[in-house]
């Protein structure tokens, strides 16, 4: 396992279902600015998707969180496309440790994918990356909070793989997510 003070360095090429490559890494301090130009351009029923709310912006404290991973408490992975100065953040998810009753190792999972390249396959290839890199910390749930509304994400969760429990309350859907169950399995 990782010591939360050394996080392990990732970054992976992948492709979109459109045949557009993708680099899929860590978040870092220096993303500040590419992730308000990033979310200056979703739309405000994608900020009301992610956040349940409107907002106009992210608080500095949000971005500052943004950059943050440590891989053991806190991870947050960032899509892009393009090199050096002209890279543009296309999406993203992380993942958070929460208290859970039961004192199994829970974090919630949270996904923001830019309208056009939103159902290329990219929610799915970053669950299945925080999931890898999950167990691998000891985190052996997933549990997300989905407006019922929101089908697309409600998919991509049913399509993952994972033993996948869900409860409704005032429109929202509470996901749960197992992730003793092996990649070999699924």
């Amino acid at each position: 396992m990782t010591q939360a003070s050394k996080p392990t360095p990732f970054s992976q090429q992948a492709t979109l279902r459109d045949g557009t490559p993708i680099l899929i890494r860590v978040v870092s301090p220096q993303d500040r600015q590419r992730i308000v130009a990033a979310f200056s351009k979703l739309e405000p029923d994608s900020i009301y998707t992610r956040f349940f709310s409107m907002k106009k912006e992210l608080s500095a404290a949000e971005l500052d969180f943004l950059g943050s991973s440590d891989f053991e408490h806190y991870l947050a992975l960032a899509a892009s496309i393009g090199n050096g100065a002209d890279e543009t953040l296309i999406g993203g998810a992380s993942y958070t440790v929460v208290p859970s009753a039961d004192g199994a190792r829970t974090a919630e999972v949270a996904f923001t994918i830019e309208e056009d390249y939103q159902h290329q396959g990219l929610a799915s290839t970053l669950l299945g990356l925080l999931a890898g890199i999950a167990r691998e910390h000891g985190i052996t749930r997933f549990a997300a909070e989905v407006l019922a509304g929101n089908a697309s994400m409600l998919s991509v969760f049913a399509h993952s793989g994972l033993p996948m429990v869900t409860t409704r309350e005032h429109g929202v859907i509470h996901v749960e997510m197992d992730l003793r169950q092996s990649a070999a399995r699924r």
